[in-house]
């Protein structure tokens, strides 16, 4: 008999303590992982003991990689072995557990068989997540007696490396099933992105498998060769792969599995693509085939950088906004979340959103009027969620999400006097682009002519990376040799004027601080860093050396010497190791960096700001001439004694009072 939804008492996330993952194949035994990782008890089942075996010796095998690349420790990664038991039996799997993941295969038969056992053995208040990654959420949960306590959890392959996690709703979930849920993936160190409403495909495979099968509609219309397409999306779009290439890294069978199913659910509009189809009926499925669209057993991937095309471009870009228009239209996400969950699940550069936007909504509308009226086919009519948005002039009112007009910093002010400037790429480890540089040059420009900011905090988002170094896939197509020699030109002048900037500048560094992210670290005034960041100079590992001002700025701050050492080795450091080097000057515990540098930044902003900028122009005049630094000091000393600062240091003094400086 089916219990009342108030006959049970709803999972609260600190309770949970217990997880089963049901299947251990590779996103069971990932998620397993990923889970154990995190401090969680988990059991890992599946029907035979040999399943079971293949996907713990993964495990293993993933978590002695983990501790070779210097990712965890020896202890850490035993401590994750000793929370993972497997299990083939199903009663005990469930046995008093707190959440159930499911990971079996992507077949609602199978799925619904899986449940209707789960359904029987499973403790009352556990909540049931399913890892599916387009099928119907909603359907599922009804074949239990509890689809309040049913959503989905959509890893991302491989789950120990992929930060996205979507978070879905089904007809029926609770409110409260979904904030455990997300603060569950949050513990799991992922970050999750909600999807409002039960849809095909939910966010990541509703734009990236309609932009691959309609890859494979313009070669199978002779519009384009594959090479044009893959250079097309590779190096022209920025995309993390070519289409084709991606599609063979998937799976055609998985594709058009997916796609199917949308056609099925959401009619003509999804129809397979004939040379899909083909590839999947000759059984040339991509990379774990051998032969898919690049031939894996002689030469694998060879994508020209030049042979783009911007009808292509267009076309393809076309496509993803009208799906990222209808997702937005239908309530099943914003645009803020569809964005940031394909660069997050997908690699892009930037969201569909701002891509469309960047290239002009109304034009993208138009190019797929004039197609539908060519072919009349159903995946190319405007959708209404489309028309609305070319018509109030894109997605995003402004061109960008946080109210300004950066995309890739955001500019805040936390404090009084105090700017927070921090690169906003988790996706991409916070790399350095083009776009990057030519914000940071804007923001150093503002604030250094705003009279409210004396102090400036540099971060970046999230807590991997403050800055992995340069963003080399975005940089790939101008990789000759006058092109690098510029761009090194360019972030020299860029890093420059933030090491010039009259103000005094804090770096809040956690996580990986890499070649050129740790030449922009070099370039602030003080450096605080937590516990577990790491530093580096790996650019010789590449046949490169620092092109940013690292072989200069890195020997001022600790020796020649030891500048040497670092560059010359590309070995990578922790942050204690480079405080006692004296490039950190503070090391905090992994949670206290944002009140700590904030607090240091909101302190050097109460200082007096003409006396901090002459202190900073004679001690960097004083590097390359140290009688021409004296003179400027000595010059600055005598102007300083002419301001109303030093008359206002002075009383407080006197009169055991803090000053109130005004740069006067």
């Amino acid at each position: 008999m089916k219990r009342e939804p108030s006959d049970r008492t709803h999972m609260e996330f600190e309770d949970i303590e217990t997880v089963a993952v049901l299947g251990a194949g590779n996103m069971g035994h990932g998620i397993t992982e990923v889970a154990a990782l995190a401090g969680y008890d988990v059991r890992m089942r599946d029907i035979n003991e040999e399943l079971v075996e293949d996907g713990y010796d993964q495990i293993e095998w993933s978590l002695d990689k983990l501790v070779e690349n210097d990712r965890i420790g020896e202890d850490e990664a035993e401590a994750a072995r000793d929370r993972i038991t497997p299990l083939v039996d199903l009663s005990e799997a469930l046995d008093g557990v707190d959440v159930v993941i499911e990971a079996v295969p992507e077949r609602m038969d199978i799925k619904k068989d899986v449940y209707a056992d789960v359904e029987e053995h499973a403790p009352d208040e556990a909540v049931f997540a399913t890892n599916t990654s387009s099928l119907s959420v909603t359907e599922l949960s009804e074949v239990t007696d509890r689809p309040e306590q049913f959503c989905g959890m959509h890893f991302f392959n491989p789950p120990v490396r992929m930060q996205l996690v979507e978070v879905i709703s089904g007809a029926h979930t609770s409110e409260e099933t979904l904030d455990a849920v997300e603060q569950l993936a949050e513990a799991f160190d992922k970050s999750p992105v909600r999807v409002r409403k039960d849809s095909p495909g939910f966010i990541v495979n509703r734009v990236l498998v309609p932009l691959m099968n309609e890859a494979c509609w313009i070669v199978d219309g002779d519009v384009a060769t594959v090479a044009e397409v893959d250079s097309t999306t590779k190096f022209d779009m920025g995309l993390p792969m070519g289409a084709f290439e991606l599609g063979d890294q998937v799976g055609h069978d998985v594709t058009l599995h997916v796609l199917e199913y949308m056609h099925e659910v959401l009619g003509d509009a999804y129809e397979p693509a004939p040379l899909l189809e083909s590839k999947v009926e000759s059984d040339e499925l991509g990379k774990k085939t051998g032969q898919g669209f690049y031939d894996y057993e002689n030469g694998g991937v060879d994508i020209p950088s030049d042979a783009g095309r911007d009808d292509v471009a267009e076309r393809l870009l076309a496509v993803m906004a009208n799906e990222a228009a209808g997702l937005v239209a239908n309530d099943v996400a914003p645009i803020e979340d569809i964005d940031r969950a394909m660069q997050l699940g997908a690699g892009y550069p930037e969201g569909p959103g701002k891509l469309a936007d960047d290239h002009g909504v109304d034009a993208l509308a138009e190019a797929l009027e004039t197609l539908h009226e060519e072919t009349g086919a159903a995946r190319y009519e405007v959708s209404e969620g489309l028309h609305e948005i070319a018509e109030s002039g894109g997605f995003y009112d402004d061109g960008g999400e946080d109210g300004t007009d950066y995309e890739v910093l955001d500019v805040s002010t936390p404090e009084e006097y105090v700017a927070h400037v921090r690169i906003d790429r988790p996706h991409r480890m916070n790399t350095i682009s083009p776009d990057v540089l030519e914000e940071l040059e804007t923001a150093i420009d503002d604030l250094s002519e705003d009279d409210g900011v004396r102090a400036v905090l540099l971060t970046g988002a999230g807590d991997r990376a403050f800055s992995a170094g340069a963003d080399v896939q975005s940089m790939a197509s101008n990789a000759d040799a006058q092109s690098a020699i510029e761009l090194s030109r360019e972030g020299q002048r860029v890093f420059g004027k933030l090491q010039d900037c009259p103000m005094p500048v804090v770096a809040g560094i956690d996580g990986y601080t890499l070649g050129g992210g740790m030449e922009l670290a070099t370039c602030a005034d003080l450096r605080v860093a937590t516990e577990r960041s790491e530093f580096g100079q790996p650019e010789l590992n590449l046949g490169l050396i620092p092109g940013w001002g690292g072989t200069q700025r890195l020997s001022e701050i600790v020796g020649e010497g030891r500048a040497k050492e670092i560059i010359l080795t590309a070995e990578r450091y922790e942050a204690a190791e480079m405080a006692d080097f004296g490039f950190v000057n503070e090391v905090v515990d992994n949670d206290a960096l944002e009140e700590r540098a904030l607090e240091l930044t909101a302190d050097l902003a109460q200082g007096p700001p003409i006396a901090q900028k002459f202190a900073k122009r004679a001690m960097h005049k004083g590097r390359d001439d140290t009688g021409a630094g004296l003179e400027l000091e000595a010059v600055a000393f005598g102007n300083l004694f002419e301001t109303d600062d030093l008359m206002e240091g002075v009383t407080a003094f006197m009169g055991d009072e803090d000053p109130e400086f005004e740069g006067k």
